[in-house]
């Protein structure tokens, strides 16, 4: 393979497009990588960018019609980011525009190099660098595309497109799968990140076919077993898993890094969670009798259910135990780094008497997902991880026009106000914060705080933060373990190196300062916790969850500006007040913008006993847990005329 690295519009304009995913600082800084490493590999490198001028308009005509004038030479809009500047030797290609190829000298170009691959990287994944794609294809190279360094103002049209263009073959890879750093699906250690745990087997198109026509087949088996037996099995799966709580926590805490008394409690309430949805399905009616007619409610069919790592027994059972429970058969896609976990757990199912082709299990990375959501035997989709994620297989599912309930993280805030206790309000949010390394959807990413109370809040935090035990998961002191891998930690690193010198932050206070010195630190994925403090509400530490212990502290003037901060973000999972007046808590329930509401108490953690879903970027369709399991593992139907035959 002789490749040659392609970066597209990544300029000024572009990268301040509205609605940019990821957004521009991250795509500069994956693309910065990539860059280096083609550099340092000797692959050469062509930087192509769209280039208007005035004197001779030749924009499209979009841009013509919204009289828009972008990337004009000469304007910062035109130039490309001090970090990926070119360097002397490297070729730039000008396009007016989708069509690099347009003119003919990137064709030249490539030809010079007799390269057959080209890696592709920039904006917009869904226009210019689509474009590139395909015009790559009809040459006869072969197309790589950095998935972590493209981006798009469009990301429904982006996954699409995505999806397109991977059926076409092109390959679509990390950069550090791209620079040869990550060599498979290997679970590393996160307490000693040079230890390899296990490699994951990876479910292609064919593994899914065959584990979702035996689920559609079970499925016709398991829909006619008497609802009561259902539930029976479904119970002893539960008890299973609760006598096996202390030996799943273990095996959490040294593949995941999970904290042994945060596993422990998860398993434990997980078993509690399934039995309140037996209990609930017990006293559902699954027939009901109307003037009219019959109201019944069928279950849907074969659900696929795709579930993160961070709870890899909570959300998956928390969907398993409702599906079958409701009438439906599985077929489960855990998480890469939950992989061994999912085995264990789909053995105690199968231990219950649960049959095996009612309960399957798929194996791989997000292509396994996808061909999964992708399947003619797949009715429904439930679906748990990053927005980014989400908006593929929400793509999918809209193309299929199946139902598809989604769980899309949280960039969750808490609101402290005058009156309230602030040593009670710091210990909560530092424990919702860090945590687990913070890496819950529901963890507290954001504090919103009135101005006169921040340096007191500060030091309250500062202090309980100190509090928490951060070290081996596998001591059950601990707090805060290691995040998942390392290069979370170097993306966690990276992003707070920049905090430092960012003028856009005013602050960064490091927790752990003593600890950050030793060497288990450096041999493990630890991230060290930390405050940063960013008034500026559209800045990317305040729009974006990092999944990491970093807590980001924001001033309020009043509480309409409070508010205002509170809801500014995309996600809406969960938000919090600290206050006991009447008056803040009535606005609060009135204008909070959260599927998840708290009083005086960290946004993390939830009771499955009610529903749990997100608003607006953080959620669709209808909430998992209590009420929302028969909202999506059941669908109405409406029977005339039965009742008046004799």
């Amino acid at each position: 393979m002789k490749p040659a690295l392609l970066l597209i519009d990544l300029q000024g304009d572009y990268l301040a497009a509205s609605g940019l995913q990821p957004p521009a600082e991250i795509v500069i800084a994956r693309t910065a990588a990539l860059l280096e490493g083609c550099r340092k590999l000797g692959v050469p490198v062509i930087h192509v960018w769209t280039t208007v001028h005035r004197e001779r308009d030749q924009r499209l005509p979009h841009w013509r019609r919204e009289n828009r004038w972008q990337c004009v030479a000469g304007t910062a809009g035109h130039k490309t980011p001090a970090a990926l500047q070119p360097l002397s030797g490297e070729a730039i290609v000008h396009k007016s525009g989708f069509n690099a190829f347009a003119d003919g000298a990137l064709d030249a170009e490539l030809r010079r190099l007799q390269c057959d691959t080209v890696i592709l990287a920039g904006v917009h994944l869904h226009a210019c660098v689509r474009a590139a794609a395909v015009e790559c294809l009809e040459r006869g190279y072969a197309v790589r595309v950095a998935e972590d360094a493209v981006a798009s103002n469009d990301p429904i049209h982006a996954a699409s497109t995505r999806r397109w263009l991977a059926e076409r073959c092109v390959e679509f890879a990390p950069v550090s799968v791209i620079l040869g750093r990550a060599p498979g699906l290997i679970q590393y250690s996160p307490r000693a990140t040079d230890e390899a745990l296990f490699e994951v087997p990876i479910d292609g198109a064919r593994g899914v076919a065959e584990a979702t026509a035996a689920a559609r087949n079970g499925w016709e088996q398991w829909r006619r077993i008497a609802p009561a037996t259902r539930r029976q099995l479904l119970d002893e799966a539960a008890n299973r898993l609760e006598a096996v709580a202390p030996v799943l926590a273990r095996q959490m805490a040294v593949e995941l890094g999970k904290p042994l008394t945060h596993g422990l409690e998860e398993t434990r309430r997980t078993a509690g969670s399934a039995r309140d949805v037996l209990r609930r399905a017990a006293a559902f009616e699954f027939e009901r009798h109307e003037a009219a007619g019959i109201v019944r409610y069928q279950p849907l069919g074969v659900v696929a259910i795709i579930s993160p790592w961070n709870n890899p027994a909570a959300i998956p059972v928390g969907k398993i135990v409702p599906a079958l429970a409701y009438g439906n058969a599985v077929v489960w896609k855990p998480a890469p780094a939950a992989t061994r976990i999912a085995q264990v757990i789909l053995k105690l199912f199968y231990e219950a008497g649960v049959p095996r082709d009612a309960l399957r299990l798929v194996t791989g990375d997000h292509t396994t997902a996808q061909h999964l959501a992708a399947s003619e035997h797949v009715d429904a989709v439930t679906f748990t991880g990053s927005l980014a994620g989400g908006y593929t297989i929400q793509e999918i599912c809209a193309r299929r026009v199946i139902p598809l309930q989604a769980e899309l993280s949280g960039n969750n805030a808490a609101i402290v106000w005058d009156d309230a206790d602030l040593q009670h309000a710091a210990a909560q949010i530092a424990w919702g914060a860090f945590a687990f390394a913070g890496q819950r959807c529901t963890a507290n990413r954001r504090v919103v705080v009135h101005a006169p109370l921040f340096e007191n809040l500060l030091q309250e935090l500062k202090t309980a933060g100190e509090r928490l035990v951060w070290g081996d998961p596998l001591e059950a002191a601990t707090d805060i373990g290691p995040v998942i891998h390392a290069a979370k930690r170097e993306e966690t690193a990276a992003l707070v190196a920049r905090a430092k010198t960012d003028a856009g932050i005013h602050r960064v206070e490091f927790l752990q300062q003593t600890l950050a010195r030793e060497p288990w630190v450096q041999s493990g994925a630890y991230t060290q916790p930390a405050i940063i403090c960013c008034d500026q509400p559209q800045h990317v530490v305040v729009q974006e969850e990092t999944m990491s212990p970093l807590l980001i502290v924001q001033r309020a003037e009043n509480f309409e500006h409070a508010l205002a901060l509170c809801n500014g973000v995309r996600h809406g999972l969960a938000a919090a007040l600290f206050s006991n007046l009447q008056e803040l808590r009535q606005r609060f329930l009135d204008e909070a913008k959260a599927g998840i509401l708290k009083f005086n108490s960290s946004t993390a953690g939830v009771d499955a006993s009610l529903p749990f879903g997100g608003w607006k970027a953080s959620g669709l369709g209808p909430p998992e847990h209590g009420e929302g399991d028969r909202l999506f593992y059941t669908r109405m139907q409406a029977v005339y005329g039965l009742e008046n035959k004799s």
